[in-house]
């Protein structure tokens, strides 16, 4: 709101002066100056955030410095790398509350207008900025969900996708890659001749062409291996 005021002071100022044609200029200007942090925003109402690939990042780059598995760093002994942390009563106030915003101290001290209350503190270098404090608002008013590290996730094999043309497939993995061909109607790449497999082969491994020796060793070569 504070950003929008000034740049709204600023279109004003813009209108002041020079001739109608600069004063068009400027309000052009102005309104895609407007424009422009309000954009960021808007993109991000319609997506999903994600914990991982939206939340973590922002968490561990601005606050496990100060609030993290360092016991020897940490502060207010508060640790926002782990569930427990993030989610524990703290005398009554504590850092997050599912759907909750305005009661969670993790918000409440981002967002702070007061630069003596707004974490993490000037000084660290490490302030956020307006996108990066509204995806946590948003991430907290849906619910706050938490996943675990996916270093520390157990892999699970995962069902096959459904193929309509089987004799292309030779293992699971083909299934992955047919799979979406077949939605999008491109048809399969037939089988690569033997001469040009040996050829993607040495490329790969080597960034050269293979010698002529080598191209005819793997052609007089029929074992199944």
């Amino acid at each position: 709101m504070f950003k929008a005021k000034r740049l709204g002071d600023l279109v004003v100022r813009l209108l002041k002066i020079g001739s109608f044609f600069q004063r068009v200029v400027s309000f052009g200007l102005g309104v895609f100056l407007m424009l422009i942090p309000l954009s960021g925003w808007v993109e991000s109402e319609g997506i999903e955030i994600s914990f991982d690939s939206d939340i973590r990042p922002i968490l561990s780059d601005k606050c496990y410095a100060c609030h993290g598995p360092d016991k020897k760093k940490r502060k207010a002994n508060l640790r926002l790398d782990i569930k427990e942390g993030a989610f524990a009563q703290r005398d009554g106030y504590p850092a997050i509350v599912p759907g909750k915003p305005l009661d969670s101290t993790l918000y409440l001290r981002i967002s702070a207008e007061d630069p003596k209350d707004r974490m993490p503190p000037a000084h660290s270098e490490r302030s956020l900025n307006q996108q990066q404090i509204e995806l946590l608002k948003r991430w907290i008013e849906n619910g706050a969900e938490w996943q675990e590290h996916w270093s520390f996730t157990p892999p699970k094999r995962p069902n096959l996708p459904t193929v309509q043309n089987q004799s292309w497939v030779r293992n699971g993995i083909d299934h992955f890659i047919l799979s979406p061909l077949e939605d999008e109607g491109i048809p399969a790449s037939s089988e690569a001749d033997k001469r040009t497999l040996i050829r993607r082969l040495t490329f790969d491994l080597t960034g050269l062409p293979p010698t002529p020796v080598e191209i005819r060793q793997f052609l007089d070569d029929h074992s199944l291996d």
